[in-house]
């Protein structure tokens, strides 16, 4: 797919979750774009589902995703430019007040705060475990530069993942970013291990669980020094009280010196907070934490590996495998393993053994080439492709994988497999199971028979039992799905819901608007702040900010008017509704007052956009040829 038609696929994206209004923030993970979504309810989910490009639509942990595939750092790089939003922009959505669940927030905070680095992470995980195979096969020794100069590149990020940690989770909480880094970047300062090389002045809790050695005070106040190098927690919580730290010096300190001041007050109190509160209860809350889970997964491996292995990508659909990460993160830190997360690793070849099956046995053209890419995507890790696309919708191969997905965990389980080291997906996973510096054991070799079972398993099972194979049908594109049997004869008259200056549509700074991708019309710049129903109808939308109302009349036309430009962050302040959504109103009918000085003296403009989004639904919108327009005057007449 060309970029070109990247661009397509985003704009009906764009238009079906809502238009850029409803969208608090998108970012990207392997395979997904993840919105935050004002509305859920306005996205029109099962239109998305049916785009030619996307796989399948999840809503999980208070995030709309649209799965996409491999591909989608290109589609979410192309979505940002149609939509018009910066990466800064788009990945900001820490005003999200949408009511969820608490372990669904705590699963998006941890998405958010993994997410960003989550591409690099593993691939510094791969070139480390590219060293420690090398190191094991005795191609290099311990004391080459080949083999250091190769660790160091794989080592330095997880040595330093509490400033890269600093930066997301400073942004995942609505902070600035780079005060998360320089809060980090105090935690793992190279001369605090000078003061842990000498005596210590004493002791703290001495003969109890948390006894510590005091090396230096602050304030008088005793500093318990931690290792925060490579560490997870002690740096999320700082962030997520240093973003409250730091508005709240905003609400207070005056704009003229806030660029500044603000940070000091902001570092100069959450270092010395991080030190003596914040890093040493996180760091004991952490050591607790891999204890607790690596006991419960000794009381049995396998079984633990079993059930582990075996819902690993129901885990995945949901989005609950996020929950696993700050363990498997935390355990990295603190015992310098894993065994946890290394029960599900090899769960991707459970997958394409299924995948191969079908591919083999489908008689289906359509199926058995969506197979191939999800089979190749599956090696190295990315299933999404592989479930969405093949097992999940014929039911039985993703239950078989399930089953081989079991097998391999159990096995991992059974061989007291380890991660040593965080990184690497599919394939690229098997060095990670290496220790540092050691040769090929037990662990190695258990986490290959388990790739070969579990792919070997689920093959056998999907090729044995079968599915229902779905009959030969292409598949529409989107231009098909969508294309509707036009009546020329029925039209309908769209008056004006303004009056003001007629601009064409095309002259309209926002360019969600002046490309039409949100459906074609014209803006009018009012010199009136009245907003009156355009058609006979009903509010289908309504904004709370009630910047927006969308009104679909009697014969089905979906009328959007937009007031300004930007004007949803003034949170409704100048404008006051008359109607609520699902009222039915008469053309001419008030439907919203706005203080036009109020918008302007904000710094945006008054520019409002009147829209036709269900455009694709008829022959011609035809706008009014007048340069300035009254009330209930026809502004569009709609050609079906």
């Amino acid at each position: 797919m060309s970029k070109k038609d990247y661009t397509g696929l985003t704009r009906n994206i764009l238009e079906l979750v809502g238009g850029r209004d409803n969208i608090k923030s998108v970012f990207h993970c392997v395979t997904r774009l993840r919105f935050k979504l004002k509305d859920e309810k306005i996205a029109k989910t099962e239109e998305i589902k049916n785009l030619e490009g996307v796989v399948t639509v999840m809503q999980s942990g208070g995030q709309y995703q649209v799965v996409i595939g491999n591909h989608v750092p290109d589609v979410y790089a192309t979505f940002l430019e149609v939509a018009n939003m910066s990466t800064a922009t788009s990945n900001n959505d820490s005003g999200n007040d949408q009511k969820v669940g608490l372990g669904a927030r705590f699963i998006d905070m941890i998405s958010g705060v993994f997410t960003p680095i989550l591409g690099v992470l593993a691939a510094t995980g791969m070139i480390k475990g590219f060293a420690a195979l090398i190191l094991a096969l005795g191609w290099v020794s311990a004391s080459s530069g080949t083999y250091n100069l190769l660790n160091i590149a794989g080592d330095g990020l997880f040595t330093f993942l509490p400033i890269f940690l600093g930066y997301t989770a400073m942004k995942k909480f609505g902070g600035t970013p780079f005060l998360g880094m320089a809060i980090a970047a105090a935690l793992v300062h190279p001369t605090l291990s000078t003061f842990t090389a000498g005596k210590p002045l004493y002791t703290l809790f001495s003969g109890s669980l948390f006894e510590s050695q005091i090396h230096l005070t602050f304030l008088g106040i005793p500093v318990i020094l931690m290792g925060y190098t490579s560490s997870v927690i002690p740096i999320v919580v700082a962030a997520f009280v240093a973003a409250k730290v730091e508005k709240g010096f905003k609400k207070v300190i005056p704009d003229v010196v806030k660029t500044f001041v603000v940070p000091f007050l902001t570092i100069i109190v959450m270092v010395p907070l991080t030190f003596l509160v914040i890093g040493p209860l996180s760091t004991w809350a952490g050591s607790l934490l891999g204890a607790a889970t690596v006991w419960i997964y000794h009381l049995s491996p396998i079984v633990a590996g079993l059930i582990l292995g075996g819902f690993w990508q129901v885990f995945v659909i949901f989005g609950l495998h996020w929950g696993l990460v700050p363990i498997a993160m935390n355990n990295l830190s603190t015992l310098h393993y894993d065994p946890v997360l290394a029960t599900t690793v090899m769960v991707c070849f459970a997958q394409t053994g299924a995948v191969l099956a079908v591919m083999i046995k489908t008689k289906n053209k359509g199926l058995k080439s969506l197979s191939v890419p999800a089979f190749i995507s599956g090696i190295f890790g990315v299933t999404e492709p592989a479930i969405y696309g093949v097992t999940l919708p014929l039911k039985k191969p993703f239950i078989m994988s399930c089953i081989g997905g079991a097998v391999s965990g159990g096995i991992i389980g059974a061989t007291a497999g380890k991660l040593w080291m965080f990184g690497g997906m599919g394939i690229f996973v098997i060095p990670t199971f290496i220790k540092p510096g050691s040769s090929l054991d037990m662990s190695v070799y258990g986490a290959i028979i388990a790739l070969v079972a579990g792919f070997v398993v689920a093959f056998i099972l999907t090729y044995i039992f079968g599915f229902k194979d779905p009959a030969n049908k292409e598949k529409a594109t989107t231009e098909t799905k969508t294309a509707k049997v036009f009546d020329k004869k029925r039209t309908q008259e769209v008056v004006s819901p303004l009056k003001g200056k007629v601009i064409p549509l095309n002259q309209v700074e926002d360019a969600a608007f002046s490309s039409e991708v949100m459906g074609k019309g014209v803006a009018i710049e009012p010199t009136e702040g009245k907003v009156v129903s355009p058609v006979n109808g009903v509010v289908t939308t309504l904004f709370n900010t009630k910047h927006a109302i969308g009104v679909t009349s009697d014969n089905g036309v979906e009328v959007l008017i937009h007031v300004g430009m930007d004007t949803v962050q003034l949170e409704g302040e100048p404008f006051t509704a008359h109607v609520q959504q699902g009222d039915t109103v008469k053309a001419g009918d008030l439907l919203v007052e706005f203080d036009i000085a109020k918008i302007r003296a904000a710094g945006l403009p008054v520019t409002t956009p009147v829209i036709i989004t269900n455009t694709d639904d008829y022959a011609e919108i035809k706008p009014t040829a007048k340069e300035s327009i009254q009330q209930k005057e026809t502004l569009l007449t709609v050609i079906g």
